[in-house]
């Protein structure tokens, strides 16, 4: 789905990280860990040709990214979910419009009753009218998973998507995004948080990445 071939990505201060040559494979999950400024973020945005590596190579669903024209970039990012850090919606649009939009801006057609269905499956049925700005954390959150998988994603990348929840509510996202892995959808979740990747690795096959000292590495069993 997603391959690196020894890329390394830097702003001109020295490279985040370099030497990384992974493969994100049909169906599989994997979680993206290390400290905060090493690069999970731009590691994430390379997966989906936000940024271009410094060196070597990014495949995104076949193709090289260097390659692809910006219709073919945004035609292969529909095939992509993604949950931001920071979930951003369109305030005066309601929680069911909002999750829509990957459709309704592509001109693809919104079925009323997937929809609702999806709504319901993230435990939103209940607030699909309401406005963004009386969601609490967590809805705001299933609200952006729910708008990532809308368009039935091949792969799904989350950036630190139960930063802000707490424990709860953090199980209560991580189930729902395993569920979706185990109904074929590849997943990459960048987090820090430790426990949640325990708490996945007890339910599903995972992979656990660590960028370290400048290098992209498979975690050790400690984890």
């Amino acid at each position: 789905m997603i391959a690196f071939h020894d890329v390394a990505h830097d702003y001109g201060g020295g490279p985040l990280f370099r030497n990384a040559s992974i493969t994100l494979e049909k169906g599989s999950f994997h979680f993206l860990t290390g400290p905060s400024g090493a690069g999970k973020s731009t590691f994430l945005k390379l997966c989906y040709g936000e940024l271009l590596p410094s060196s070597g190579s990014v495949t995104l669903l076949g193709q090289d990214i260097r390659t692809m024209s910006r219709d073919d970039l945004a035609r292969t990012r529909q095939r992509i979910g993604i949950v931001h850090q920071d979930c951003q919606f369109l305030d005066h649009l309601s929680v069911e419009q909002n999750v829509a939009l990957p459709l309704s801006v592509t001109g693809r057609a919104v079925s009323a009753d997937n929809l609702a269905d999806l709504l319901a499956w993230v435990g939103l049925g209940g607030q699909a009218r309401a406005l963004p700005p009386t969601l609490s954390g967590g809805e705001r959150q299933r609200t952006a998973l729910a708008r990532a998988i809308i368009a039935s994603p091949e792969v799904l990348l989350a950036d630190e998507p139960t930063g802000n929840l707490d424990w709860d509510m953090s199980q209560r996202l991580m189930s729902l995004m395993i569920e979706l892995n185990r109904m074929g959808t590849a997943v990459l979740i960048a987090t820090h948080d430790l426990n949640l990747i325990r708490f996945a690795k007890t339910q599903v096959s995972t992979r656990v990445l660590r960028i370290a000292r400048g290098e992209v590495q498979a975690a050790g069993a400690e984890l």
